[in-house]
């Protein structure tokens, strides 16, 4: 076969899936199917905006959303599930599948530093807050490590600064942190309590390593605060 005639034959291909009426043509599987072999192929979850790209943004966003719980739907019991976190949709192992896969590749004992936890804790549900307010509530120094620990997680991120004497930094979770928790909004946080539970049980790899013992903050560990 001549490679002119392979490209005709690719360009017949898609062409009959750059349908901007698939949806309305009565034949939406074939969107669906799209969709289902962007999010199988991808590592980071895909809003629904993204998504449109894949039909040149002919499909409304109402639309898409609703084919996306079709497939949804349609991977109900099964060991993967498609979900909806912060940043988009994506397919996951069903968390009762995880206890199988960890034979495959075993997780690393997590260790969480209790001052880890407080921090992260007051941050999430105090946000935005500076270092300052952190120390306050926890009623002792915040080593800057933490919130290094935290931010180069990717769980939390500078948000601003506090108009005040000094304008210390504001800290706020991230879209990331959301993701790691299979949350789509911080509506959907759990009660302070059983956020230590719920990182421990989704988020193995992400287990938060810190050995420094809890120490006041040095000259060079000094920042400003409100």
């Amino acid at each position: 076969m001549s490679g002119q005639s392979m490209l005709s034959d690719q360009q017949a291909s898609t062409e009959g899936y750059s349908l901007d009426a698939a949806f309305d043509s009565g034949n939406p599987e074939k969107i669906k199917r799209i969709l289902e072999a962007a999010l199988l192929t991808t590592q980071e979850p895909l809003p629904v905006t993204e998504l449109r790209k894949l039909f040149d943004n002919t499909v409304s966003v109402k639309n898409l959303s609703r084919l996306l719980e079709d497939l949804q739907a349609h991977w109900t019991n099964r060991g993967v599930e498609l979900v909806q976190v912060a940043s988009g949709w994506r397919f996951q192992a069903r968390t009762e599948m995880q206890v199988f896969l960890n034979r495959l590749d075993p997780p690393k004992v997590p260790r969480y530093s209790r001052a880890v936890l407080e921090t992260l804790a007051i941050i999430v549900y105090h946000q935005p807050v500076t270092r300052g307010d952190i120390e306050e509530i926890r009623g002792i120094s915040v080593s800057s490590s933490i919130l290094k620990t935290l931010t180069a997680r990717g769980w939390i991120d500078q948000v601003g600064h506090r108009n005040v004497a000094g304008k210390p930094a504001l800290f706020a979770t991230t879209q990331h942190f959301l993701n790691d928790l299979g949350l789509r909004s911080l509506d959907e946080l759990p009660p302070l309590e059983e956020l230590g539970s719920l990182i421990e049980v989704d988020e193995h790899s992400l287990a938060i390593e810190d050995d420094e013992s809890e120490t006041k903050s040095t000259a060079s560990d000094t920042e400003p605060d409100a």
